[in-house]
């Protein structure tokens, strides 16, 4: 049952006596100002004042109160709608602000760790928060078998992914395996974790495996994440054989081969490169439901930040306030990659799409009628990097969606990418190797040398242009390292 407090008792009551509301009604005058619903109580204005006859409001004019009167009453119950609190609830407010104020300042990674398992259920706000953590300079780690707990926990002054997070993963198999751990200690290797849980009371299947490496919580045993893809089946195949065959009392293989034949005959890690990045971040997103290692629009955050007016998080509805923070009919300009794409018919039989645009907190869908689908449908393509600029509706509690007018390609849009050298005799050495490296790659974006030593700057003519996508910036960082390749809205 909804406890009402005293201010809100006396609303009810001014509403029922001076405008003949009903208790029903006037409880929705209540629930408009507590959600702060300033449409709401301006639509129930003319009700209160003048009444009305069709929905069994009297109104104050009825009941002999002049009209002047009752707007003044009703512009200070507006104005009490703004922020209406009893003293209690103020002062409760005011000093958990303190405490969280606090704490962020003095402990912002277990602050932030703490708050994003508050919210673990909620993708929308644990994505928010992600890139709060970025924008603060704490970095996110993905989960790890030995070190990850039930929640977000902090490792080295970074936030270890929750291993709870991980998908087809319950919380009694993370429940056992941390028993497991803390009992008898790390885990050394994928055949030990596996042979371990198998003679524990946890049960952990092969999809869960499969879920932990693709997570990438098993990065920290050496081999990377497509060596583990290939091998993780058989040696579970092999540790549920020979259990059988030992409960039933039979003699395996290994029992009567000698020590030096047991080598030869164990399942070793095959030595292959591992995935590309895009792989590894679908992979990510396919079971934490979030990039961890990266994100694909990561390249672009300067021009996405430096273009939009709106991030997909303000087309989120709020829970307190029951409200979206972009405004309904207004027009923005939002940025992301399409992640889906439905195709519709109209009644007209013309074409339609609906998309699902993903930027680096969220994600919002986009209505494209047939008009705006006829003009861009080239460039609405899945995985494509756009902007898009629309009207917004925001119906009453429901997520905002945005009406497509107008698509811009983030490759429409040039960037430039530093490459530095200490010196310009180095540049001359690589300068074949960096010719060979962009020479398939073709687009709007230009190459700017920086000598480190001497500050000289060169722009390579526009024939040596490329298109700056994740795939040839790490071909780049492979070659000149990291710190030596940037990429500049």
């Amino acid at each position: 049952m909804e406890i009402i407090s005293k201010p809100y008792l006396s609303l009810l009551q001014i509403v029922r006596d001076l405008g003949g509301y009903t208790m029903g009604r006037s409880d929705l005058v209540r629930r408009a100002m507590s959600k702060k619903k300033a449409y709401v109580m301006e639509k129930e204005r003319a009700n209160f004042v003048h009444g009305n006859p069709k929905e069994g409001v009297p109104g104050c004019e009825a009941n002999g109160i002049p009209a002047a009167v009752a707007e003044q009453i009703y512009g200070t119950m507006m104005d009490f709608a703004k922020y209406a609190f009893n003293k209690s609830h103020a002062a409760c407010y005011a000093v958990v602000s303190y405490q969280t104020a606090y704490l962020k300042y003095y402990y912002p990674v277990e602050f932030m760790a703490a708050l994003l398992t508050s919210v673990m259920d909620n993708s929308s706000k644990v994505a928010e928060y992600i890139m709060v953590c970025k924008n603060m300079g704490i970095k996110i780690l993905p989960p790890d078998i030995n070190e990850g707990d039930l929640g977000f926990s902090v490792s080295e002054g970074a936030i270890r992914y929750a291993l709870t997070a991980i998908k087809s993963v319950g919380r009694p198999v993370i429940s056992g395996i941390i028993r497991e751990r803390q009992a008898h200690g790390k885990f050394s290797s994928l055949k030990d974790f596996a042979e371990r849980m198998n003679a524990s009371d946890t049960d952990v299947n092969k999809r869960a495996i499969e879920n932990f490496i693709k997570a990438g919580a098993f990065d920290s045993f050496g081999p990377n994440r497509k060596q583990h893809m290939t091998v993780y089946s058989r040696i579970i195949d092999n540790i549920v054989q020979n259990k059988k065959s030992t409960i039933s009392g039979q003699m395996s293989l290994l029992d009567i081969v000698s020590d030096d034949d047991k080598k030869e005959l164990e399942i070793n890690i095959p030595d292959v490169a591992e995935y590309e990045k895009e792989m590894i971040l679908a992979f990510e997103k396919e079971v934490l439901g979030f990039y961890v290692s990266g994100h694909p629009m990561q390249e672009y955050q300067q021009t996405w930040q430096k273009h939009i007016s709106a991030k997909t998080s303000d087309f989120y509805l709020d829970e307190e306030t029951d409200a979206v923070r972009v405004k309904d009919g207004s027009r923005v300009i939002i940025g992301g990659m399409i992640m889906d794409k439905k195709i519709k018919y109209t009644k007209h039989d013309e074409i339609m799409a609906i998309l699902t645009i993903e930027d680096l907190v969220g994600s919002v869908e986009v209505l494209v009628f047939p008009q705006s689908y006829a003009k861009y449908s080239a460039k609405l393509n899945e995985e494509s990097k756009v902007l898009i600029e629309g009207r917004v509706q925001a119906e009453e509690d429901k997520d905002g969606k945005l009406i497509c007018e107008k698509v811009t390609s983030f490759s429409e849009i040039p960037r430039k990418v530093w490459i530095k050298y200490p010196s310009m005799a180095a540049y001359k050495e690589n300068e074949a190797k960096l010719f060979d490296t962009i020479f398939e790659s073709e687009g709007n974006d230009s190459i700017v040398i920086y000598i480190e030593d001497t500050k000289q700057m060169k722009t390579l003519p526009p024939n040596k242009n490329i298109h700056a996508d994740t795939k040839i910036l790490e071909k780049l960082r492979g070659i000149f390292g990291d710190d030596n390749v940037k990429v500049v809205g």
